[in-house]
């Protein structure tokens, strides 16, 4: 183990080298968190600790695989793989297809994803007559979600006065109902959505005496890295887990808490000391990934917030760039001066596109930064959107497959019963909804058997009905004969899918057609691929790869598991939630303004404001080598140009690590002011200042003085200085047309943009 440790810093071995007992870790951005958490469970199988008796907990799929192949090259040979690792939500699924049966579920239940959950809630929604306006699927299943991650059940949930008084505030006393009968619906067709992964893992430990003890002497170590982003039923999962020997090593940053609104909770991590009051904390404070100015400027902004837990981030990398601020006067100018900046610094660095990150607050921010890159014939790619696995096409074929694996699953069945078009119609799967509902049956069991059940259709429809469920038993008798790319090329043939695409020779047409043939790429590699030994040893040493294994995988996937799927070269675009965990040697912050960043929503409470600096920090740390932060004067919100003041962030940010926008510069590009102006204002904004004078200039120009003496405009010229009754003074920035068609376009402080029919405009020449 020397040269493993010659790769690590003083404090990072001694992470590492604490064996027994509860550790917390906690790393400061960059700080190489990964790697220690990598290095100890190396360290744990070199010291003799038996892999199947470590348990690894991730936030992504990906994170668990990069681990493990970098543990495979720490200790050699494959005993790595035989690590319980993975996300909460694989490792628990796993256990649950083991044990489930315990809470009446089998071990091949189907795993619902957003979309199911969505299109199931909205279907109850409209069964049982309820205003979708008023019990909007989202709103609704946030609730669901709240209440299932901290463990509250339909019956408690209906039973519990605070929450259904809080329903009935809201105009929503039916969530309660919806949720009963979600559940239900859930529990009829033999599947979970992803909540219910974390609340039935807690049923289960809760429940079955045996089963929890039998995991707590199996997990004899327990790491869990990003702790700080844990909610409370993995809390407690954790908690019961360790709960015996208290060999628990966490890993995480408070300071880079920023999932309250998915139900994590910072008192966790910040609560591990009284937990267990044994521990040891150690504190990783080397930033390897960012320059002096980011990392200094990072800390004195985070430096503002009361709940954490105290450390000095510093680095040995060289001092770099000043932090440069970007001025622009609409949202629309703030996207150019963005494109603009990436372009020049492209061709005067040398740089490749992915070099570049845009990071925004809200999704709704990346059209103006699209619109301008695409002026520039800049690639980009927006992260969050569409992603391949959540595309119609690929959703249709996923849901063949499904059925197959559980003919239970409702959602799959409805999805794909009538695609490609067999004439099995919206009346049809209305009767076969009631018929279910009458003979409390799945829909599978009425179409297996519609006589039996009286579903009330004709000779037609029943052949239709018996040709459809005759191929999917078809393919069921398929699922243990044939490996998973077999048995999904077999379906997605002879089903009509790819032949129905194929005929379809329009752009969008064979766009789908080559999704559907990448989906079945992806299919043949994991074929062929190895798998786990804890898999083989579960198979009994059968080593062939079949499609349910594959579908659990997929329905496992996270965002951050498909984010380097494309291999071109792009901008990333992507809100900075997204970015978590990401670097890039450029970034630019977009949206700097008060009332989007912070958002509005924040500023009610410390403890949200807290969460949108905690935001902002992790926006800051991103970054390399290169950091731009940018705000726009003026937004349009609604179709209105509304006035935006800068955002109190930048305020807390030393201005010794600023580089404040100056005249003649793309990145400063201002009409108008000279570099004593700007270098003032820019020290403004750090003062408070500039918001006043911004107030009260906007305040003062919009009252028109009705004694104003507007000039003969005869000799009006572009660069002239000019002041307008209304909008006070300006810069004429162009002049077009002849005679009482002349119009000028001029640029005034604190309002923008504007242009004026000079026969009309009553401006005074300065």
């Amino acid at each position: 183990m020397k040269d493993i440790f010659s790769a690590l810093n003083p404090e990072q071995q001694q992470a590492v080298k604490h064996k027994d007992g509860a550790v917390m870790i906690i790393a400061g951005a960059g700080s190489g968190k990964t790697r220690v958490l990598t290095f100890k469970v190396a360290y744990l199988l070199q010291n003799g600790i038996d892999p199947f008796n470590i348990l690894a907990l991730t936030f992504t799929n990906k994170a668990a695989r990069e681990m493990k192949e970098r543990i495979v090259k720490l200790v050699g040979g494959k005993e790595a793989m035989n690590v319980w690792m993975g996300t909460f939500h694989s490792i628990f699924a796993r256990i649950l297809r083991i044990e489930g049966h315990r809470l009446g579920y089998p071990s091949n239940y189907t795993i619902y994803d957003a979309d199911d959950t969505k299109r199931l809630i909205k279907a109850i929604i409209k069964e049982q007559n309820l205003d979708d306006k008023i019990y909007a699927a989202n709103y609704v299943l946030n609730r669901i979600s709240g209440a299932k991650i901290n463990l509250i059940s339909p019956a408690e949930y209906a039973e519990n006065f605070e929450i259904q008084n809080s329903d009935k505030m809201a105009g929503k006393p039916l969530i309660g109902k919806l949720y009963t009968i979600y559940n239900g619906r859930l529990k009829k067709a033999d599947a979970m959505d992803f909540d219910d992964l974390l609340f039935y893992t807690n049923t289960l430990f809760r429940d079955f005496e045996d089963v929890l003890y039998k995991y707590q002497q199996k997990f004899q170590y327990i790491l869990v890295d990003e702790y700080q982003d844990t909610n409370y039923a993995q809390y407690l999962i954790v908690k019961k887990l360790a709960a015996n020997n208290e060999n628990i090593c966490v890993v995480g940053d408070d300071a880079q808490s920023i999932y309250a609104f998915r139900g994590a909770n910072i008192q966790n991590i910040l609560n591990f000391k009284s937990d267990y009051p044994d521990h040891t904390t150690y504190k990783l404070e080397q930033n390897y990934r960012s320059t002096q100015t980011i990392v200094n400027a990072s800390n004195s902004v985070i430096a503002n917030n009361k709940d954490q837990v105290r450390k000095e981030v510093w680095t040995k990398n060289k001092e770099g760039d000043l932090i440069k601020l970007l001025r622009a006067t609409t949202d629309n100018e703030e996207g150019n001066l963005v494109a603009n900046a990436i372009f020049e610094n492209k061709m005067n660095h040398q740089l490749p596109n992915a070099a570049f990150a845009i990071l925004y607050r809200t999704n709704a921010q990346s059209r103006s930064m699209e619109e301008a890159l695409r002026k520039l014939n800049v690639p980009y790619r927006i992260f969050g959107g569409l992603s391949f696995y959540k595309r119609k096409e690929i959703k249709d074929v996923l849901a063949y497959f499904r059925l197959v694996i559980n003919n239970k699953d409702e959602e799959a069945l409805f999805r794909i019963i009538n695609y490609p078009a067999r004439g099995i119609g919206k009346t049809t799967l209305e009767k076969i909804t009631v018929t279910a509902a009458e003979a409390k049956k799945s829909f599978w069991e009425i179409l297996e058997n519609p006589s039996i059940y009286r579903l009330s259709i004709n000779a037609g429809t029943q052949g239709r009905i018996n040709d459809f469920v005759t191929m999917i038993k078809s393919y069921v008798v398929q699922l243990d004969k044939k490996n998973a790319f077999d048995l999904a090329k077999l379906i997605a043939n002879s089903s009509g899918i790819l032949s129905g695409l194929y005929q379809d020779k329009s752009p969008e047409g064979i766009s789908r057609h080559e999704n559907i043939e990448e989906l079945l790429n992806a299919i043949k590699e994991f074929s062929i691929s190895e798998a786990s030994p804890e898999m083989l040893a579960e198979r009994g040493g059968d080593t062939m790869r079949t499609l349910d294994e594959f579908m659990q995988d997929v329905a496992l996937l996270t965002d951050a598991d498909t984010k380097d799927k494309a291999g071109t070269d792009y901008v990333s675009l992507m809100t900075i939630h997204a970015a978590k965990g990401l670097e890039f040697p450029c970034v630019f912050v977009v949206g700097m303004e008060e009332n989007l960043f912070p958002s509005i929503q924040s500023l009610s409470s410390r403890v949200d404001l807290e969460e949108e600096r905690r935001l902002f920090y992790v926006a800051l740390t991103r970054s390399e080598r290169q950091l731009f932060l940018s705000y726009a004067e003026n937004r349009y919100k609604w179709g209105n140009l509304t006035f935006c003041e800068p955002s109190r962030f930048i305020e807390e940010i030393d201005e010794d690590f600023i580089d404040f926008p100056r005249k003649g510069s793309v990145l400063g590009t201002k009409i108008g002011f000279d570099d004593d102006t700007q270098k003032k204002q820019a020290s403004q904004i750090l003062s408070g200042l500039h918001k006043k004078n911004l107030k009260r200039i906007t305040t003062n120009s919009a009252t028109v003085d009705p004694a104003f003496d507007a000039s003969k405009l005869d000799e009006l010229q572009t660069g002239m200085q000019v002041e307008h009754a209304k909008f006070g003074k300006g810069k004429v920035i162009n002049l077009e047309g002849e005679g009482s068609n002349k119009k000028a376009t001029v640029f005034f402080v604190g309002i923008g943009q504007k242009q004026l029919l000079l026969k009309f405009a009553k401006l005074k020449i300065l």
